[in-house]
């Protein structure tokens, strides 16, 4: 069984072992693989693994002998799953391996915009504190959490980690999903609320949903104009859920206070790109998902999605 994959650097720079994965089969790993080099990379694979390669429906129509695609995140748009269920190709995901990782980003990213931590200890080595007349100074307002109301727009199960989170910094949660029967399970602390609520009524706004072409900048100036000036985005999911540019223009503005944000809808983005030099915006490079401890659990979980497969019981299919 031939298994190719070809963009594994981001899953594993070299600190874990694709042992999992080579019992299955002869298996061959590509770093990296441009867009024009899909075809030739895989032509001998029946299994095919990536991460953000695109496999488009040119590659999977060339593809003779492929059986079986594994992508190597959560997210699948980067497949053309209508040409592989065409084909009989199942395409799998995994979907619960960084849960607790991406909550735990959010937090990071809203405690850095509530007290500047990086920047005052910053300030610190650069010899401000040692400089100061007073025992103490900050920069900025620091702001409790206590009290707060945290609106989650997605409550799956990255969504409601976070909510499990804010309720234990003793915030208020809202929570909206395009899925109404949500609303009928949620726990008597997690209050339901409609979209345009959602934005109108927190104090902090943050997004975990897949993209989809119905929620596409689902983000938009007119949201944004509904935030109250003293709120913060947060975006853990995918880029393309906000509109970057009204983004830009809210936080150069002071329409909202900030923003922090794991993804962008190109990355890595232009250096151009409005957000890098937005006011109050902090970016990480993507990296909410890639804690060494969620990297073991995606791995090994995309090697029992294949087991799965070669025993006739394919298991995460998002195509089938």
């Amino acid at each position: 069984m031939k298994i190719v994959v070809l963009d594994g650097y981001t899953l594993n720079p070299g600190d874990l072992s694709w042992e999992p994965i080579q019992q299955l089969g002869e298996l061959v790993v590509y770093d990296r693989t441009p867009p024009e080099q899909v075809v030739e990379r895989a032509a001998q694979a029946e299994i095919l693994l990536t991460n953000k390669a695109i496999v488009s429906r040119s590659a999977i129509e060339q593809l003779h002998r492929l059986r079986y695609i594994g992508v190597l995140a959560t997210g699948y748009n980067i497949v053309n799953i209508e040409a592989a269920r065409q084909r009989g190709i199942p395409v799998t995901n995994v979907p619960t391996y960084a849960t607790q990782s991406v909550a735990q980003a959010v937090f990071a990213h809203l405690l850095n915009l509530t007290h500047h931590t990086a920047e005052h200890a910053q300030g610190v080595r650069a010899g401000r504190w040692s400089a100061s007349e007073d025992f103490c100074y900050w920069d900025w307002p620091l702001v409790d959490l206590a009290g707060l109301t945290m609106g989650i727009i997605g409550f799956g199960r990255i969504g409601q980690a976070v909510a499990r989170i804010a309720l234990a910094f003793q915030m208020q949660v809202l929570a909206y999903d395009i899925n109404p029967d949500v609303k009928n399970n949620l726990s008597a602390e997690v209050q339901w609320a409609e979209l345009e609520d959602v934005f109108r009524r927190s104090d902090v706004v943050s997004l975990h949903c897949p993209l989809t072409a119905e929620n596409e900048r689902l983000v938009n100036a007119e949201r944004l104009a509904l935030m109250k000036p003293t709120a913060f985005l947060i975006n853990t999911s995918r880029g393309g859920l906000i509109d970057e540019a009204a983004l830009a223009e809210a936080l150069n503005t002071g329409q909202i206070a900030g923003a922090g944000l794991d993804v962008l809808s190109v990355e890595p983005p232009p250096a151009e790109h409005p957000l890098l030099s937005a006011r109050n915006c902090y970016i990480t490079p993507h990296q909410a998902w890639a804690t060494k401890a969620a990297r073991q659990r995606l791995l090994q979980a995309a090697a029992d999605n294949i087991r799965a497969f070669l025993d006739g019981r394919p298991q995460n299919v998002v195509n089938l």
